[in-house]
């Protein structure tokens, strides 16, 4: 079940979401660094805006968007708090929009909470790709099945089997994500998590590409 805007706005405004760490993703830190980021740039579930903030810093032209009005206000005020103007929204990923205006879309961390359990990405992934300019890349950070941890984990068959025509899975790789341990982190105790903690989970990420011609 997808949880609505509402569930989301409770996380940010109580400070218990596991995945504000105060910084970007290392993984999407890496990606921006290998030249894998060009052009108009979209933040999906951009949460507290780290990226979004990383990428405007570094001069590119991104917009920063999410469902829960909490998350972008908190995502507004990070931006202030380091000195950083960068563009917010409020914005449902199931309807991003009609017109392929990205180069470049990054997703960390939404992909798994439409595809686990067994979910079904599809009206997502068709959102991307409405958006995404033909020959764009969509950069996928994602929680693996591939060791115990907490969030909604994916088997890496999701994410292949989610982007298939129209698209083009340039690469699949298995890297690390960096979470906390909140109160909202159920299974802390099972796993043996220390309240407060930082944990580098099991991870996907993926490199891919909306065709050219479909």
């Amino acid at each position: 079940m997808i949880q609505p805007a509402e569930f989301w706005n409770s996380v940010y405004d109580s400070g218990a979401a596991p995945w504000v760490i105060g910084e970007p993703q290392p993984a999407i830190v890496d990606v921006i660094a290998q030249g894998l980021v060009r052009g108009a740039v979209l933040d999906v579930g951009c949460g507290a805006g780290e990226h979004t903030i990383h990428l405007a810093r570094l001069g590119y032209d991104v917009l920063g968007v999410d469902l829960s009005p909490s998350a972008i206000a908190y995502a507004r005020a990070n931006a202030e708090a380091h000195g950083v103007s960068a563009r917010f929204e409020v914005a449902d990923a199931l309807d991003l929009g009609r017109e392929p205006l990205y180069d470049t879309i990054i997703d960390s961390a939404l992909f798994h909470v439409f595809a686990h359990d067994n979910g079904d990405p599809t009206d997502y992934v068709r959102s991307l790709h409405r958006v995404c300019k033909p020959g764009g890349l969509v950069h996928v950070l994602a929680l693996s099945t591939a060791e115990p941890g907490f969030g909604p984990r994916i088997g890496r068959e999701a994410i292949a089997d989610a982007f298939g025509d129209g698209w083009v899975l340039e690469e699949l790789q298995p890297v690390r994500y960096r979470g906390r341990v909140t109160e909202v982190v159920v299974e802390a105790e099972q796993l043996g998590l220390t309240p407060g903690s930082v944990v580098d989970e099991a991870a996907w990420l993926a490199r891919v590409r909306r065709a050219e011609k479909e």
